[in-house]
């Protein structure tokens, strides 16, 4: 059966999963069981991400098939939800030198996970169901260490590394094809009310520890240094660092959040 049936043939993505999960099973016998009921059993990367994600997600609260027919509901009523989950493992297995292929950050890279846990949220909270939508966060806070606010918004193709401690605001932007390291912080700067986070652009790379506060924003394909408070706008293509951040250098930096490169330029050091 087709995974997208607008070009008549399987995505490839979803193609390049079920062959990586007949490979493993084939070398893991004994995780045979587990990626037949996580992938192979299933004939679209809908399905497949409903079930998985449900064998997270399920609790005392909520039992596993609840919230694989919750989520089932979200995917069929927009494609789009797929399309960010497919660009999200590309984006993850073209940046993490850790990532072997589809297989990781399908099955256990939390950073993924917890994504495609805030988009489904993130479409309950737009249809108003915004009890449901929290569940949905506090989950993806208890489970995989990230705590995304269901209004925020954030674009495809992003990689949440490592993902433990990472926190978004409620107003909070996140663009096309960022990378967020392990301890960033997207949060305001007391108790504000009204649009108070952060604005990312696209591209941008926030480093491991780095704090973006209030509503600022952060230019296109910027990069943040690990461990820097950043209280104001910082330009596109430049590079901040320090406590508080300040730009370190010009409008030079390419691809920050594929090159995942979290030096500082040398000239800051001159």
């Amino acid at each position: 059966m087709p995974e997208n049936p607008d070009i008549g043939a399987p995505a490839p993505a979803w193609s390049r999963l079920r062959f990586e999960a007949r490979a493993a099973a084939s070398d893991e016998p004994t995780l045979s069981s587990y990626l037949n009921s996580a992938i192979l059993a299933h004939s679209t990367l809908c399905q497949a991400l409903s079930f998985h994600l449900a064998e997270k997600l399920g609790s005392p609260v909520m039992s596993t098939q609840q919230i694989r027919h919750i989520l089932s509901e979200a995917y069929n009523a927009d494609r789009t939800l797929v399309d960010a989950a497919e660009a999200d493992m590309q984006a993850v297995l073209e940046r993490d030198p850790a990532c072997r292929g589809m297989l990781q950050p399908f099955l256990f890279f939390k950073g993924f996970l917890a994504l495609q846990t805030y988009r489904v949220a993130h479409q309950l909270w737009r249809e108003g169901r915004e009890t449901l939508a929290f569940y949905f966060q506090s989950r993806a806070s208890e489970l995989f260490g990230v705590d995304a606010h269901p209004a925020a918004r954030i674009g495809r193709a992003v990689m949440l590394d490592h993902a433990s401690g990472i926190t978004i605001g409620e107003t909070a932007v996140v663009g096309d094809g960022c990378s967020l390291l392990h301890g960033v912080t997207l949060g305001g700067t007391g108790k504000e009310v009204g649009d108070r986070h952060p604005k990312i652009g696209k591209g941008v790379l926030l480093s491991v520890g780095a704090k973006v506060l209030g509503n600022i924003t952060i230019g296109d394909e910027a990069k943040v240094a690990a461990g820097s408070v950043v209280l104001k706008d910082v330009p596109a293509h430049c590079t901040v660092a320090g406590v508080p951040a300040k730009i370190v250098s010009g409008p030079s930096c390419c691809h920050p959040a594929e090159t995942m490169d979290q030096t500082i330029p040398d000239e800051a050091s001159k």
